[in-house]
C-alpha cells in the first residue's frame, strides 16, 4: 500500500537491508583487519556522526567487528537519537545480549563483548569544536559526507584526534541513479538530472551543502586534507523484487525515495507538472505491483588521517 506519511525513522529501518547488502566487503574487510585489538581493559573508541537510529553500531556487533568498544553517535535530530535508543534496545535483545542504561549511556554485553553506546543529540560542528583531542580510535561517517559541505567537514573530521586514528565513510552517492522500467526515457533522463541538480543547489545559512558526486570527490579531497585512503569500493544501492516480493520494508524504502524525489522537482519549472504528476503515480505503482527495480551508485572508504 502507497504510505500516507513517510516517516524519516522508518525509512533508515527500511534502508538498513539494503545498505547491509551494498556495503563493500571488502572495505569493510580492509577495516576489520586493521583495527586495533581490543579488551575490556582497552576498548576502541568509536565516533560516529550523523548516526541516525543506530543501525551501524548494530550492524558491527552483528557482524563481529566490535566486542569492547566505547561507541560515540552524534545527531542533530533528536527524533532520531530518541529512536535509535529505542531500535538498539529492541535489536539488541533479539540478539540476545543483555541491555542496561546507565548515566553513561546505553551498555550491551554479551559473551566476549561488552560495547558502551552513548548517543548525543547535537551538532556535530559543534560537538567537533567542543571535542577536537578525543582519542578516537575510529571515525565512521554512514550514508552522511553527501549532505554536507565536504570540504569543511573532513577538515574538521580530520582534526578531531589527538592520535592517529582511522576513518570508515560508506555509502557516499555518486551521481547515478536507475529506475527500470523505463516510463519515457527522455523525461526520466531529465527529471533524474534536475534531481541531481538539486543536490549541488541547497544551502544552508548561505553555505553550500551536499553533493550528487560525493564518491569521487571524496578521492581528491581525503589526501587533501590529510588522510590516506586504504581502500576503497563501490556500495551500489541494488533492490530488486524476488519471488516473495521486496525484502524486509524495501518497498517502503523505495516509496520513500519515490516520495523524496517528489518534494525536490515539485512546481519545478522544467517540467510538465501534469507529466510529473503522472511519473510519480506510476513509479508509485511499479512499486505496489513489485515491478520496479532501483540501482543508486555509491562508494565505500576507509582509511587513516596519519599513518600507523
Amino acid at each position: 500500500m502507497i504510505p500516507e506519511e513517510y516517516s524519516f525513522t522508518r525509512y533508515l529501518e527500511a534502508k538498513k537491508s539494503v545498505d547491509d547488502r551494498a556495503l563493500n566487503r571488502y572495505v569493510w574487510e580492509s577495516l576489520a583487519s586493521a583495527l586495533p585489538g581490543n579488551s575490556a581493559d582497552h576498548p576502541i573508541k568509536v565516533l560516529e556522526i550523523g548516526a541516525g537510529i543506530g543501525t551501524m553500531v548494530a550492524r558491527m556487533l552483528e557482524w563481529g567487528l566490535l566486542q569492547y568498544a566505547e561507541y560515540t553517535g552524534v545527531d542533530n535530530q533528536n527524533e532520531n537519537i530518541q529512536h535509535a535508543r529505542l531500535y538498539l534496545k529492541e535489536w539488541a535483545e533479539r540478539q540476545s545480549f543483555e541491555v542496561s542504561e546507565t548515566n553513561a549511556g546505553m551498555l550491551i554485553l554479551g559473551k566476549n563483548t561488552k560495547v558502551r553506546v552513548n548517543l548525543l543529540d547535537a551538532d556535530l560542528y559543534k560537538f567537533m569544536d567542543t571535542h577536537p583531542a578525543a582519542n578516537w580510535d575510529l571515525v565512521v561517517a554512514h550514508a552522511f559526507l553527501d549532505l554536507v559541505s565536504l570540504p569543511e567537514t573532513l577538515r574538521q573530521i580530520f582534526n578531531l584526534g589527538q592520535k592517529n586514528f582511522f576513518y570508515y565513510f560508506t555509502i557516499n552517492y555518486d551521481g547515478l541513479t536507475i529506475l527500470e522500467p523505463v516510463i519515457d526515457a527522455e523525461f526520466d533522463n531529465l527529471l533524474l538530472s534536475l534531481y541531481h541538480s538539486t543536490m549541488k543547489e541547497r544551502i544552508n545559512n548561505g553555505v553550500p551543502f551536499g553533493d550528487h558526486q560525493t564518491g569521487r570527490h571524496l578521492i581528491d579531497y581525503i589526501p587533501r586534507m590529510g588522510g590516506r585512503i586504504l581502500s576503497a569500493g563501490s556500495s551500489d544501492w541494488i533492490v530488486i523484487p524476488g519471488s516473495s516480493g521486496y525484502p524486509m520494508d524495501e518497498a517502503f524504502f523505495l516509496h520513500f525515495i519515490i516520495n523524496t524525489i517528489n518534494e525536490a522537482l515539485i512546481n519545478h519549472p522544467q517540467l510538465d507538472s501534469q507529466q510529473f504528476a503522472k511519473w510519480i503515480e506510476l513509479r508509485h505503482a511499479q512499486i505496489e505491483r513489485e515491478e520496479l527495480i532501483f540501482i543508486a551508485h555509491q562508494m565505500d572508504f576507509f582509511g587513516t588521517v596519519k599513518e600507523y
